[in-house]
């Protein structure tokens, strides 16, 4: 009697562990710095990495020419590098981004948002120590995060989810 008890119970159980453990889809929509309305789910079928920065963080700019150059090369796949600055005044994005305008092509350019923009929300709370990356799958889940620099490996892990 007690192991049917228990077999009634697993069964009964069973289907929630996965909606119970399941981490929500990253959500994050507001508008670009080009002024276009971006939505992250109208990404999904493509490879996504999303990195929340700031122009005072010496690591996070020190990326960049990485990230653009990764970017760059993965133009033709199904690839989107999103960034999202986390500055208190937008002065300073500006100032970067118009730097930026002058010395970097177009084709090394990508979606960029200001987390601080009217209409700015998303899902990932607290960001902690900058830059945090988030790797998303074609599906839509998050199947990497990383805090501070970008291992190398990230971007085998990238090309293998191409």
């Amino acid at each position: 009697m007690r192991l049917r008890r228990l077999l009634l119970l697993a069964a009964l159980t069973l289907p929630l562990i996965p909606a119970w453990s399941a981490e929500p889809a990253l959500s994050v929509r507001g508008t670009t710095f080009q002024g276009k309305a971006f939505d992250l789910a109208g990404l999904r079928g493509k490879v996504v990495l999303v990195m929340y920065w700031s122009t005072d963080c010496a690591v996070c700019r020190d990326k960049m020419q990485e990230l653009r150059l990764n970017y760059e090369g993965w133009k033709s796949q199904p690839f989107e590098l999103v960034l999202i600055s986390t500055d208190r005044r937008m002065e300073d994005v500006d100032a970067y981004e118009k730097l930026i305008a002058q010395v970097v092509p177009a084709r090394q350019q990508f979606v960029q948002l200001w987390s601080r923009a009217p209409g700015y929300s998303d899902n990932v709370g607290p960001t902690g120590r900058l830059p945090l990356s988030l790797l998303i799958d074609k599906q839509g889940r998050t199947v990497e995060r990383y805090s501070g620099r970008i291992p190398p490996e990230a971007w085998d892990r990238i090309a293998d989810l191409l």
